[in-house]
């Protein structure tokens, strides 16, 4: 028997031991430490030693725990800044714009330097939803332009609200998104001449890209304020100017080195007639639907590859033989090296000219010509670019029929 109550006694207090050490709760420790004690096999001194580390080991949890809770409540405070990215860029420029026609002045040539800056954060709100806001520099509101002349005796510059968006893309429709405020353009661009590249639109889009199996379906459509109330007659939803968008392309590649984006966009604009904001930079009306057809072929299997691309539009509100505007190009990129070629044609009434690209002809429409940019990165995002266009307006500084707008540009660019 006292054999038995030896081994006994022993296997108790292993189990005890165990007990302490596994991870349990403090009460069912206590009251395996009582059992221990009532059936004889521990004495009352080796039951306060373990009382009093069992009581040691319960605040060390109640600690450890307190910790983990606190760390918990900071990380769900600031997780989103674990979420969140900072972007931005900076870049300098210096510009010499040429104007040369038959009542050329020299208040129309410009030789300037410029700066812009570009800050933005961009944050996953959970794993359905994004936002972004960015902030940029400006000479003033325009939404063609970021860029702030070296000017006025080192006067402060400028900043202004650039993006503020919402991202909806739910995860039982993949790759679909819905986004909501001052958005990137949703579009596809295949070059400038409909949209200058710096015009961030307001107000809703939806965004979607399918893979058919071999070929990859895109497609978005957009509704757009302009302006409320253009017409003057009330602030229902009737008298806005709006913008409708809809577009539609595939990606295919019928071999390894060949890849193909073909597309087509509409650009209907609702009220124009009652904008004289439209009628600008070479217009004589303010009536537009656009039309585009775009298309780019990418040859990778060359020894430099090689992508072409174009656009065609043509605005179907107008009467005139002026409504069409073209744009072809080539470019390629080599290491650090990248060259960026298209010459385009834009008759006067073929697009809006508030929304074309404003470096080419000073911004104005009624005008062709070439483009040229060729850029090398000096450093990982670091980079030196140049530009020249060489374009001929019928409507830039009026009344200069035919006039030469040669525009250069050098830029130092850094992005973070």
């Amino acid at each position: 028997m006292r054999l038995v109550s030896t081994l006994t006694g022993a296997s108790l207090c292993t189990g005890m031991m165990l007990a302490l050490s596994a991870p349990a709760s403090a009460a069912v420790d206590a009251k395996l430490l009582e059992m221990l004690r009532a059936n004889g096999s521990i004495n009352q001194a080796q039951y306060s030693e373990l009382q009093a580390d069992l009581a040691n080991e319960t605040k060390e949890k109640a600690a450890q725990k307190a910790q983990a809770d606190r760390l918990s409540s900071f990380e769900s405070k600031v997780a989103w800044a674990a979420k969140t990215q900072m972007k931005g860029d900076l870049r300098l420029r210096h510009e010499d714009v040429d104007a040369d026609g038959p009542t050329n002045s020299s208040s129309r040539d410009q030789d300037r330097q410029r700066i812009r800056a570009r800050f933005g954060l961009y944050s996953e709100i959970n794993p359905q939803v994004d936002a972004g806001i960015r902030v940029a520099t400006g000479s003033s509101s325009d939404a063609r332009s970021t860029n702030q002349s070296m000017d006025n005796y080192f006067d402060k510059k400028q900043l202004w609200l650039d993006l503020a968006y919402i991202d909806y893309h739910p995860t039982a429709l993949p790759n679909l998104h819905l986004i909501g405020g001052k958005m990137n353009q949703p579009w596809v661009s295949m070059g400038d001449v409909i949209w200058d590249s710096d015009i961030n639109p307001e107000g809703f889009a939806s965004t979607y890209k399918a893979d058919l199996g071999g070929a990859e379906l895109f497609g978005s459509a957009g509704y757009f304020v302009l302006k409320d109330n253009v017409d003057g007659d009330g602030v229902q939803f009737r008298h806005d100017l709006r913008l409708y968008s809809g577009q539609l392309g595939a990606r295919f590649a019928p071999t390894d080195n060949l890849k193909v984006t073909l597309g087509g966009s509409i650009y209907s604009y609702d009220n124009d007639k009652d904008s004289a904001a439209l009628a600008v930079n070479g217009n004589t009306t303010n009536e537009f639907t656009l039309y585009e057809g775009f298309g780019q072929i990418d040859l990778t299997g060359l020894v430099v590859p090689l992508s072409a691309y174009g656009q065609y539009v043509v605005n179907g509100e107008t009467d005139s033989n002026q409504d069409t505007a073209w744009l072809a190009g080539l470019k390629t990129k080599l290491g650090a090296f990248s060259l960026d070629y298209n010459y385009r044609d834009v008759q006067r009434n073929a697009v809006v000219g508030a929304f074309t690209d404003s470096d080419f002809a000073n911004g104005f429409t009624a005008s062709r010509g070439h483009k040229v940019k060729v850029g090398y990165e000096i450093d990982k995002n670091f980079s030196v670019g140049a530009a020249y266009l060489m374009a001929k307006s019928d409507a830039s500084n009026p009344p200069t029929s035919d006039a030469n707008i040669d525009t250069f540009q050098l830029d130092l660019e850094a992005k973070f």
